[in-house]
């Protein structure tokens, strides 16, 4: 957060030179997350501006949208976004949009001081995640070797920390393109109706990607999977699935060795043969209880980014949750 008051400074500072820099031209951070960069021209006046976050929000606006925006995102591809922050030049993107998209909920922690900068009178922004029941999510572990009662006595008590992982269900999914489609509507009326028919195919595909996880899921056999990153709790919960993670909601956290222990013990009881890590976060620790208990590690990916391979293979969220489902699949029937 140190670097992104930084960055506010050097924005108020030069915002009007940056600002009065930017035409019609396409802008320096225009390459989208999904490798779909749409260049402006003559006709970009006409179109709307749309500034995302992070991947599956630039997809979702991207698929609403259809010809009559320009989406960019943020967060480029390979980033992290739990930990990502804007610069003076993101700040100005976002000053110029006619829509600003984000997750919220915690993932993007520095939206809510960028907001306070934003003229929400120019800009529309929209929370995607608004109005859906989160659940509360799982914190990190806490430091090991105060256990005393003294500390326990003049202990805070632990912040509540909500699960922003809404996207990776597909029908909670459908919710947030809603709201995306909402907030298109109004920052631009005269393309109501084709907004409103594209998010209908979209949400029409999200039907159907539920209905392939209600089968593929329905019969397995067993319901428990290791995971090294706590992301899949909405997941789970649509599909009759338990999520056992050995890390918290922060995907670079580090397990205390109980905690390690703890996940070693499960896996050899429940006869785990696949420990799950991500993409974007350093594996070892999905892969050293996997070599613990002799199983194999392999990916389900949270889609908080597109890597360069996901590029390479033209592959999109829906492409990827279906992934997610094979994976799902094979580890639960072996």
């Amino acid at each position: 957060m140190k670097s992104f008051i930084q960055n506010a400074i050097v924005f108020a500072a030069v915002s009007s030179l940056v600002l009065g820099g930017c035409s019609s031209s396409s802008p320096a951070n225009s390459a989208s997350p999904g490798g779909d960069t749409k260049s402006a021209g003559a006709n970009a006046e006409k179109r709307l501006k749309v500034v995302t976050t992070f991947y599956p929000m630039y997809e979702f606006s991207k698929q609403v949208a259809g010809q009559h925006a320009d989406v960019i995102g943020l967060i480029p591809a390979g980033a992290e976004p739990h930990d990502w922050e804007p610069t003076a030049k993101d700040m100005a993107q976002i000053q110029e949009a006619s829509v600003f998209v984000y997750n919220g909920a915690g993932v993007e922690n520095w939206v809510d001081s960028a907001l306070k900068s934003i003229n929400k009178d120019k800009v529309t922004v929209v929370e995607a995640s608004k109005g859906i029941e989160l659940m509360e999510g799982i914190a990190e572990e806490e430091e090991e070797g105060h256990d005393h009662k003294e500390d326990k006595k003049d202990a805070k008590e632990p912040e509540k920390v909500m699960d922003p992982h809404v996207w990776l269900d597909p029908v909670l999914a459908q919710k947030e393109v809603q709201s995306i489609e909402a907030a298109l509507e109004k920052a631009d009326p005269a393309h109501k109706d084709d907004y409103k028919k594209n998010a209908d195919a979209y949400i029409a595909k999200l039907q159907e990607l539920d209905k392939s996880f209600k089968e593929g899921l329905a019969n397995v056999k067993r319901k428990e999977f290791v995971t090294q990153h706590a992301a899949f709790a909405y997941l789970s919960k649509r599909y009759g699935l338990t999520q056992v993670p050995i890390a918290g909601l922060s995907p670079e956290e580090e397990p205390a060795a109980a905690k390690m222990a703890e996940i070693v013990k499960f896996a050899k009881d429940h006869q785990v043969k696949t420990i799950f890590f991500e993409t974007l976060v350093d594996p070892k620790v999905a892969q050293t209880v996997a070599k613990e208990i002799g199983a194999k590690s392999s990916v389900l990916n949270p889609i908080e980014g597109l890597t360069d391979d996901d590029k390479k293979n033209n592959l999109d969220y829906i492409g990827i949750m279906k992934q997610n489902l094979n994976a799902l699949k094979t580890a639960l029937n072996e």
